[in-house]
């Protein structure tokens, strides 16, 4: 048997069931791409924020800093909360503050107010994020490969269509798309309040510590510490490029549009199968290395070649997030939603960094500056995973988890099951 990790067998069958889903899962799924819509939702009006709010790039790229900061800190509360209240209702509070923090965002007069605002929209949004998973797993048909896939394919049209959104709202006013967002939500919350009944609420409760504790296994640090250094990459590309690009608001949003597709196409269709063909740590390196690639042409290239760099992008960044994902939900012997929190922890710090250091580099030095230091940032990621491979083998118990409607891990999971 190979020691690397891989899939379980079944991605072929969980694709081909993925469309078979109660109501109450699409209704769920409908409401995370506008969920995962408001992270990239900012991207083609990010220079229109700048120039509307009369604000430098550092100042503006803490609308992405606050929000993950803040998500980041949530994921050790969402399992606590979730696990006492019950999933629909973590859920419902989720949205309601996006919908309630999106709504003043598009109100702000000063850069202060609006980045605030970010945080308290990264509040809901974690709390919303961290539990929808866990919900569409306890309640999709198919099993878990079926949902994850469900979950991934809402990731990658929220992402392409956030920066379309943020366009063609964004032309007219850069307050419009926060106020388009919060109404997308407010139909969510209905959507959910009507066709989603109350999952089962876990065993026993999840203490606060617990995420931090998941930490000391070796395969889930490793998983943690790689995925770190990769977000910051990531997040550089989504957070720094608009300047570099320096594109209406159609434009960039056409560019940022294509490089959701080729996230989802390559999240949900491709990496699979490159897994079962090669094992999940050989993807992962490749794609890493060619991220760092794509990050130096993006950098060092002409205008032209950094909107291709950018849109490739997309590509590696989707096949990362499908491995990273099912790393985290089967490396680790703790409870799933336990360690998921701890690793959500950990990576979505470099979320918060990446835009807060990619325009002081470029003020320091110059503009290839971030880019330069995003490609060594991936090279890290891949350099801990091969390093450390080891670590990432999966038990034979992990590799036949298949969780179902019915299965008890489905009722462990509506703890709250962060991406």
């Amino acid at each position: 048997m190979s020691t690397e990790p891989g899939p379980a067998t079944g991605h072929r069958g969980a694709q081909s069931g993925i469309l078979r889903q109660p109501m109450a899962v699409w209704a769920t799924a409908g409401a995370a791409v506008v969920a995962f819509m408001g992270i990239g939702l900012v991207d083609p009006i990010l220079p229109s924020i700048a120039k509307g709010l009369d604000a430098t790039p550092s100042q503006v790229s803490l609308l992405f800093t606050s929000y993950f900061l803040i998500t980041a800190v949530a994921m050790l509360v969402t399992g606590f909360v979730s696990s006492r209240i019950g999933g629909r209702k973590t859920l419902l509070a989720g949205l309601a503050l996006v919908v309630v923090f999106a709504a003043l965002a598009g109100t702000s007069d000063t850069v202060g107010q609006l980045v605030g605002f970010r945080a308290g929209w990264g509040l809901g949004n974690a709390l919303f994020v961290s539990t929808s998973l866990a919900v569409i797993v306890g309640a999709a048909s198919g099993g878990s490969e079926s949902a994850i896939l469900l979950y991934e394919s809402a990731l990658g049209l929220g992402m392409a269509c956030g920066p379309l959104l943020g366009a063609l709202l964004g032309n007219a006013s850069w307050r419009y798309p926060f106020f388009g967002t919060a109404t997308l939500m407010a139909v969510g919350f209905v959507a959910i309040a009507a066709l989603l009944k109350e999952q089962p609420k876990p065993a026993r409760r999840t203490g606060l510590s617990e995420p931090i504790k998941a930490l000391a296994h070796g395969g889930l640090a490793t998983t943690a510490a790689s995925a770190f250094f990769y977000n910051y990459a990531f997040f550089t590309v989504l957070a720094f490029s608009p300047f570099v690009l320096d594109m209406s608001p159609y434009r960039s949003g056409g560019v940022f549009f294509a490089w959701g597709v080729l996230l989802a196409v390559f999240s949900v269709l491709v990496a699979p199968r490159l897994q079962q063909r090669f094992g999940s740590v050989r993807v992962l390196g490749t794609s890493l290395v060619l991220m760092a690639a794509d990050l130096m042409l993006l950098g060092y290239g002409s205008h032209g070649a950094a909107v291709a760099a950018t849109i490739a992008s997309g590509a590696f960044i989707g096949m990362n997030n499908t491995v990273y994902t099912e790393l985290a939900l089967e490396i680790s012997d703790a409870p799933r939603p336990v360690a998921s929190a701890g690793y959500n922890f950990v990576r979505w710090f470099a979320a918060a960094a990446a835009p807060f250091l990619a325009p002081k580099l470029e003020e320091r030095f110059d503009v290839h500056a971030p880019f330069t230091v995003a490609a060594v940032a991936a090279v890290a990621a891949m350099l801990i995973a091969v390093v450390r491979r080891a670590h990432l083998r999966r038990d034979a118990v992990h590799e036949e988890r298949v969780v179902g409607a019915h299965d008890p891990l489905a009722v462990e999971l509506a703890a709250g099951q962060p991406r």
